[in-house]
């Protein structure tokens, strides 16, 4: 009777350390996806191909090593194919939300300027907290909202405080606040894939359907597909393999055991990584209010995390 009881006990004791090691995982991928997201502005900027077309590649490409993961892995435990006509849906509905955003979010950044079209682009944590709020009920604790409020704050103030917003032209604004709301609507579908899905599966769907929705668009809006150098090739294959592939495996990965609305806020941490990156390899300086900004997101960050 003693020794059942120390089972037991035992049994207990580990379901929480379990669970605490999965969240410590699911938070070192999520940071590792943002950083590798948050490099993407430098390959886009190096590519010698149009905005649209550098989108394109971007998910083409990262099927290869999505599809080899998946070939040589084999299907992961626990995994299963999709039944049903509204499975095959939800599948894709992910690479739907995906194109349209990197199609508004190129498109913005001819029509307003980059500061604002970053900005606006990154406040899909907004969209994200309160669609889980109104579609699914989500409690949003006073210290989250504070978190949330207090990241936003420092990406405002990354970009060059207030005053930027004025800058730019409201179409562009416009078009960017929608790129937002299909990064939300993607960040929000994922979430609810996993508990039916593996993680490779959703990626593989939702990267495939995001490149076929991107083909026409390129077609009708760019003379050119193909990049002209090997350098050009070079830049696409970084964007795929590490932003994409890399970077969209591991956030999949990490809201498995993390809230959505936590999630997207964390990948606020995007254009600290991109500010930092310029700097180093573009020689873009970081001023006084960029390291203002990330050290406000890194704060904001941290006291949501507590919420």
């Amino acid at each position: 009777m003693i020794a059942r009881q120390q089972n037991s006990d035992i049994a207990v004791t580990r379901a929480p350390t379990t669970a605490s090691s999965h969240n410590r995982l699911a938070m070192a991928a999520l940071l590792i996806g943002g950083a590798a997201i948050g490099g993407s502005p430098i390959f886009v900027r190096l590519s010698e191909v149009g905005p649209m077309a550098t989108a394109f590649w971007r998910v083409a490409l990262a099927l290869i090593p999505l599809l080899a993961w998946s070939w040589f892995r084999g299907a992961p435990a626990g995994d299963r194919r999709p039944e049903k006509l509204s499975e095959y849906a939800l599948l894709v509905l992910p690479g739907v939300f995906l194109a349209i955003d990197l199609a508004a979010w190129h498109y913005a950044l001819t029509k307003t300027s980059v500061a604002n079209a970053t900005l606006l682009a990154n406040l899909a944590p907004v969209f994200v907290t309160l669609a889980s709020w109104l579609l699914f009920r989500a409690r949003i604790s006073t210290v989250f909202a504070i978190g949330l409020v207090t990241a936003v704050v420092g990406v405002i103030t990354l970009k060059g405080g207030p005053m930027a917003l004025g800058d730019g032209n409201l179409l562009g604004d416009g078009v960017a606040v929608v790129a937002a709301m299909f990064y939300a609507g993607y960040i929000l579908a994922i979430g609810r894939l996993r508990s039916l899905f593996s993680t490779i599966r959703i990626m593989v769907w939702s990267t495939a359907s995001a490149a076929i929705c991107m083909l026409p668009i390129v077609l009708l809006s760019e003379p050119t597909l193909m990049p002209p150098t090997p350098f050009g090739w070079s830049m696409l294959f970084g964007l795929a393999f590490v932003s994409h592939a890399g970077g969209q495996v591991a956030i999949t990965y990490a809201l498995a055991y993390l809230p959505p609305a936590f999630s997207s806020l964390t990948l606020l941490l995007q254009p600290v990584v991109a500010a930092i990156l310029a700097w180093i390899l573009l020689s873009e300086p970081v001023g006084l209010m960029q390291a203002i900004g990330g050290a406000i997101v890194l704060v904001g960050i941290l006291i949501a995390r507590r919420g």
